[in-house]
């Protein structure tokens, strides 16, 4: 049944990432300010370990909601007791941990995840990064109600994006973050009004999306130019997709489509001048972004032009 229109929303909102920040703060500019928010426990972060909070935790403070809590464990019991106490009519979930079903089903109307697909497409860890590097022209969010089994929950919204064709991970990110948020405000007033239509995933039409890890992100120069193009693309900034050069670790974070007739061996170095080009398996791929190890990024002409790669060198070679 929908929350009582005498009644303030008892809303509970979980993330912890910058992903999750726009849609904290598109609840709170919609009137729906969460009485309380879960995120990550403080962590030392960086080279000089100073302990750090997370995003969500610096936003929910600035935007002064004071009851913010921070479990080590959320299979622990008393995490499960503190959710039932705060008595929440719905749970926000945005790129946070799995929930266990004690803590989900606290809320009176449900909890609700935010995911970065259109699913049943791409469940799991790296829904963007997947995609890209699959080379789909579209994603999107979801919202579905929280099960047991992780991302098969009943959806509740859609709503789709395009991909650029040079765009990387992390400028679709940062677009669907924003995005996310107007779908997460249009999910949880659904809910408390007793209009969310939830429908049934098709698992037939499932995907997976499992997590990067560092073996994903080598670089397999006899691959053709577009399965590279994508890799480079779906895994920039981070992991990073990544080669060798002269005995080192050469990352690439932004790479073009070259001359698809080229014919060369695989990682040639085939120009330096006026772009930096390489052979693949099949047509060549202009790099625009790099990193060699022990310097910071760097636009491919000032990696020439400090290290005078030769014509006819290979990468992933040496």
């Amino acid at each position: 049944m929908p929350a009582s229109s005498d009644d303030t929303p008892r809303i509970l909102f979980m993330g912890t990432p910058h992903f999750a920040v726009p849609s904290l703060r598109a609840l709170v500019a919609a009137g729906l300010t969460p009485v309380a928010v879960v995120t990550a426990p403080d962590r030392k972060r960086g080279r000089g370990q100073k302990t750090s909070a997370t995003a969500v935790k610096e936003a929910a403070l600035e935007l002064g909601i004071e009851t913010i809590i921070q479990p080590e464990e959320v299979k622990d019991p008393a995490f499960a007791d503190q959710i039932r106490h705060l008595q929440p009519d719905v749970i926000v979930v945005v790129a946070f941990r799995i929930l266990p079903e004690a803590v989900f089903e606290a809320a009176r109307l449900g909890s609700f995840n935010l995911h970065g697909s259109l699913l049943p497409a791409y469940r799991g860890a790296a829904p963007i990064n997947r995609a890209i590097m699959a080379g789909d022209t579209e994603t999107g969010v979801t919202t579905f109600f929280l099960k047991k089994k992780v991302d098969t929950g009943n959806i509740i919204m859609k709503r789709s994006m395009p991909i650029g064709p040079d765009e990387t991970a992390g400028e679709v990110h940062d677009r669907m973050m924003e995005l996310g948020a107007d779908v997460v405000v249009e999910t949880t007033r659904a809910i408390l009004q007793g209009a969310a239509r939830a429908q049934a995933q098709d698992d037939s039409q499932a995907s997976p999306a499992p997590k990067i890890f560092r073996e994903d992100c080598a670089i397999d120069w006899r691959a053709d130019a577009t399965h590279i193009h994508n890799l480079i693309r779906g895994v920039s900034p981070v992991p990073g997709a990544f080669t060798s050069w002269s005995g080192k670790q050469f990352k690439i974070y932004r790479s073009r489509l070259g001359n698809s007739s080229v014919s060369a061996i695989p990682g040639a170095i085939i120009q330096t001048e006026p772009d930096l080009e390489v052979a693949t398996g099949r047509g060549s791929l202009i790099l625009d972004e790099v990193q060699i190890e022990g310097r910071q990024r760097m636009q491919a002409r000032d990696f020439v032009n400090g290290h005078r790669p030769e014509t006819g060198s290979i990468l992933g070679g040496n």
